[in-house]
């Protein structure tokens, strides 16, 4: 399969839009490899509409049809991972591995909220007279406006699709314009597997006018957002001037902590190969190190010569390791964080500059020495750039990994088991790793806390915000 042809998807069918022209490029050449023209707002509202006119039947699908179409969907996205994880690597950038990892997690997301649609229980509430009933039931929430961004092209789009799916939603979803081949095949996958046209909708163009359109729409009752904490105060205000439910998972600057009794090599193995995934662009990256005095050097040394030995390059080739980043705005926002890091003292012991030649590759870089008040250790860098900053106490440790309003990710490597559970207790983080780095499976609850955002995807909380609850007494 080569690149598809970007399109709008809207009422089950795809369409060339009436707005803007948009271009995809392969971020590893700069090269283009499709042009569009995007969603007009007359598109736009079509979207919503047919999600609209959607909604009133698929509601009324039992759980064990919506079930049926959801495992479907997902058999359908197996068979299709290798085709589809092909245009991911095109448009993204990530290395194959990575990419055909990343529609396998999709597919076992849309299976989990397969099983999650026949779970959407209400309850029965002892009653005040003998013949009276009290009870709840959930409803689904309406139709949901959802954002994804550019990073994660298959699984940011599938966890707002799969539990809206699940709890009876209709949904318009706005893909990244930098990656929307992997969201239509993927809404392929649903259609194939027996979808109501309407039901699923997908939309590009100019993000802010869309958003702003959705969000204002009395068809749209629920919006789901995923990226930037800059865009998502923008957004929430929006939704709360309508009166809009909305769930939010914001930016990410995780800290690690490398506690005195861990090995200090495999915890640089560990924490190299976390940081240095997707190069560097994940909410939930391994971002800050904070290692131990006592392993401090043995730490940095091997961290140094992990990320020098990384294979850089297009990620369609087998022996890449770390890819490009996914767009060019990327480079200036990193070489701004080393040069400021830089000039206020910290050393850079590895990489440190972008990579000459096509594409938008920056070296995986690790800066030590690095003062606190250095934008890196407080702006979330988004890609391959890692402070490592000793500590002497846990408190200290604490303190600093505590020092941003980011509380997305915390990870704690050590072996002492009671210094792990204060340190996981005190973390503020939605979502604590302990000598792992993964933390986001299927049917686990992913988010965060303060300005890392509101809710949670994936688990039984992830249908939930798709969920409101109706009161029934009987008398």
């Amino acid at each position: 399969m080569g690149y598809p042809q970007p399109s709008l998807f809207i009422d089950g069918e795809t369409r060339e839009g009436r707005g803007l022209q948009l271009e995809v490029r392969n971020p590893a050449t700069g090269e283009v490899i499709g042009r569009f023209h995007g969603a007009s707002v007359e598109d736009i509202d079509e979207a919503a509409l047919s999600a609209q006119t959607a909604f009133a039947g698929w509601r009324e699908h039992p759980g064990h049809e919506r079930e049926a179409i959801l495992r479907r969907a997902a058999q359908l996205m197996k068979e299709e991972a290798g085709a589809i994880a092909r245009v991911i690597v095109a448009e993204n950038g990530k290395p194959l591995g990575e990419a055909t990892a990343e529609m396998a997690a999709a597919a076992d997301v849309a299976d989990f909220y397969a099983g999650e649609a026949r779970r959407v229980y209400g309850r029965t509430i002892p009653a005040r007279t003998v013949t009276g009933r009290m009870s709840t039931t959930r409803e689904p929430v309406g139709v949901v406006a959802a954002f994804a961004p550019w990073n994660f092209p298959a699984i940011n789009v599938i966890r707002k699709i799969a539990p809206a799916l699940a709890a009876g939603c209709a949904i318009v979803v706005k893909p990244a314009e930098e990656t929307p081949g992997a969201a239509l095949l993927i809404a392929d996958c649903f259609a194939r597997a027996g979808l109501s046209a309407g039901v699923l909708n997908l939309v590009y163009g100019d993000p802010a006018q869309i958003s702003s359109h959705l969000i204002a729409s009395d068809r749209i009752q629920k919006i789901s957002f995923t990226g930037s904490t800059a865009v998502g105060r923008e957004l929430a205000r929006q939704a709360g001037g309508a009166l809009k439910r909305m769930t939010m998972e914001l930016g990410g600057h995780a800290p690690v902590i490398v506690c005195a009794d861990a090995d200090p090599l495999r915890a640089a193995d560990m924490a190299s190969a976390a940081k240095f995934r997707n190069a560097g662009q994940t909410c939930n990256s391994a971002s800050r190190f904070y290692v131990h005095r006592s392993l401090h050097t043995a730490f940095l040394e091997r961290f140094a010569s992990n990320a020098r030995a990384l294979k850089v390059g297009d990620g369609a080739h087998p022996d890449t390791q770390m890819g490009p980043l996914s767009n060019a705005r990327r480079i200036g926002a990193l070489s701004k964080l080393v040069r400021d890091a830089v000039a206020q003292g910290a050393r850079v012991v590895a990489g440190g500059a972008p990579i000459d030649g096509p594409g938008y590759f920056f070296q995986p870089t690790v800066l030590a020495d690095v003062p606190p008040a250095a934008l890196i250790l407080r702006q979330e860098p988004f890609g391959p750039v890692a402070p490592v900053v000793p500590f002497d106490t846990l408190d200290e440790a604490v303190a600093m990994a505590n020092s941003t309003p980011f509380a997305l990710a915390g990870y704690v490597l050590g072996d002492h088991a009671p210094s792990i559970r204060l340190l996981a207790r005190k973390l503020h983080a939605g979502v604590v790793g302990v000598n792992t780095f993964v933390a986001s499976l299927p049917e686990s609850p992913f988010g965060g806390w303060g300005e890392s955002g509101w809710g949670h995807e994936g688990g039984p909380e992830g249908i939930e915000p798709y969920l409101q609850t109706r009161f029934l007494n009987e008398l």
